[in-house]
Formats: structure tokens, C-alpha cells, sequence
């Protein structure tokens, strides 16, 4: 009788390409979405549900990439969900640097590839989708509703903290649900209609920087909010998840669980 080999574990080139897949999915989607969507309804009183449409395209899209390649990397896709990851013990932090950079790659591709497009646009409106600041993070000017920095800081770190309590919470090695996929795109969906409003997204410092890199000196001079804040919520959760909910005997920071549900 043949007994078949446990399948190996995936090669960390495997994950990166994956990680790298599934941030080019959600930012070339859901900034699409911003871009695109809010160019079609311009009139002010379509505002609300254009949010709506641009939040549920990133959550799909959350949704299309873990369901696609959460059990080959991890299903991260953020470098918030990376660095939450590795506090926690679930990612070896030697391996959550390749990590932000596979997904600040993808993303990155994802909004050259946004620009590609929008140069067989109709007359001048990239360089109007450019001048408004290419669906970037930001405040004051770029918040679409005019917050202010405190706003953004306070909902970075807030709307970071619990995206990755969620996907820590439905991801665990022992506890994981079959519905995390759902559950992490339906909390992706949630983070984005509250903070787009206020500051355009949050808890993705890869598309922060795919967007800003496009959008101008302004949305540059603000990177920095969308790059120190979601870091620091999402250490801070992944640390504290650590200790509140798996003891002293946590994960000894090996490769990343692949998704298993119970």
C-alpha cells in the first residue's frame, strides 16, 4: 500500500509571490474603485455611496485573496496584519520584513497598473486624479470629509487594533472558523466605511504608499501617519492578544500556520 507524504510546507518564495498576488488584488480593486467610481458619480450628493461602493470593493477583494491564498502565506496581505502577526507569535520576525516588502511591491504594482490605465483615459483626467492626490490616505485637503491629523492618527490606530484582533481571533492555529475568510473581509469592509470618510482608508501602510507615491507632495508629507500608527496598533494588539488569549506557552514564532479550519 502507497502512503502518501504529508505535503510540505510552502517555501518562503511561495509566500512572498502569494502575499505579493493578494496586496496587488486589494489595491489595484479597491483604489480602482475609488478612482473610477468617484470620476462616474461626481455629484456631491452620490458622496455616500460611493464610500459604500469603494469599502465593499476592498472587503471583496480582502475576501477573493484570503480565500485564494490564506492557506499558503497567511492570508496577510497588510503590513498592519504582518507586524500584528508576528507580535502574536504566529509570523518568526525574520520573515515579517519580506513580508511588508512582498506587500508594498504588489501594491505598488497595482497602482502603476491604475496608471496604465488612466492614461487611455478621456482627456486630462489623470493628471486630475493625480492632482486631487490618486485616492491617498491623508488629512485636512486629502480627508475627504476635512478631519483633521489627531482624526487620522486616532483612527489608524483604533481601526488597526481591531482588524488584526479579528484576524488573529479567526485565524488561530487551534480556534480557526471556516468563515474567516468572510469574517476578515466583512471587518475589512467595516474599517474602510468608517475611516474613509476620515481619512481616506486605513490599516494598509501598502497602499498608503502605493497611492502617495502617485498623488502628489501632500499625500508624501503625510505618509508617515499611515506607516508609524497601524505599525504601532498593530504590535500593541498583537502583543497584548498574546498574553490575554494564548499564555505564557504561545507560538514559538515559526513559519505561519497555514488557515486550517475546524
Amino acid at each position: 500500500m502507497t502512503v502518501n507524504p504529508p505535503p510540505s510546507a510552502p517555501s518562503l518564495s511561495a509566500r512572498l509571490t502569494a502575499e505579493g498576488f493578494g496586496s496587488f488584488m486589494i489595491v489595484f480593486i479597491g483604489v480602482g474603485a475609488a478612482l473610477f467610481t468617484a470620476t462616474l458619480f461626481p455629484d456631491p450628493g452620490a458622496g455616500s455611496a460611493v464610500y459604500v461602493a469603494v469599502a465593499l470593493a476592498f472587503g471583496f477583494a480582502m475576501t477573493a485573496a484570503f480565500g485564494s491564498f490564506g492557506a499558503l502565506s497567511g492570508g496577510h496581505f497588510t503590513p498592519a496584519v504582518t507586524i500584528g502577526a508576528a507580535a502574536a507569535g504566529r509570523l518568526s520576525w525574520r520573515d515579517a520584513l519580506p513580508y511588508v516588502l512582498a506587500q508594498v511591491v504588489g501594491a505598488v504594482v497595482a497602482s502603476t497598473a491604475l496608471i496604465v490605465v488612466g492614461l487611455f483615459g478621456p482627456d486630462a483626467w489623470l493628471e486630475g486624479a493625480q492632482d486631487s492626490g490618486f485616492a491617498s490616505t491623508g488629512w485636512g485637503s486629502l480627508s475627504p470629509g476635512g478631519f483633521g491629523m489627531p482624526a487620522a492618527i486616532v483612527i489608524e490606530l483604533i481601526l488597526t487594533v481591531l482588524l488584526v484582533l479579528v484576524f488573529l481571533s479567526v485565524t488561530h492555529p487551534e480556534r480557526a472558523t471556516r468563515s474567516a475568510g468572510v469574517t476578515i473581509g466583512l471587518a475589512f469592509t467595516a474599517v474602510q466605511l468608517v475611516a474613509i470618510p476620515i481619512a481616506g482608508g486605513a490599516a494598509n501602510p501598502a497602499r498608503s504608499i502605493a497611492t502617495a507615491i502617485y498623488g502628489g507632495i501632500d499625500p508624501l508629507a503625510q505618509l508617515w501617519v499611515f506607516l508609524v500608527f497601524p505599525a504601532l496598533g498593530a504590535a500593541a494588539i498583537g502583543i497584548a492578544y498574546r498574553a490575554l488569549f494564548d499564555g505564557a506557552a504561545g507560538s514559538d514564532g515559526g513559519e505561519p500556520p497555514a488557515f486550517s479550519p475546524r
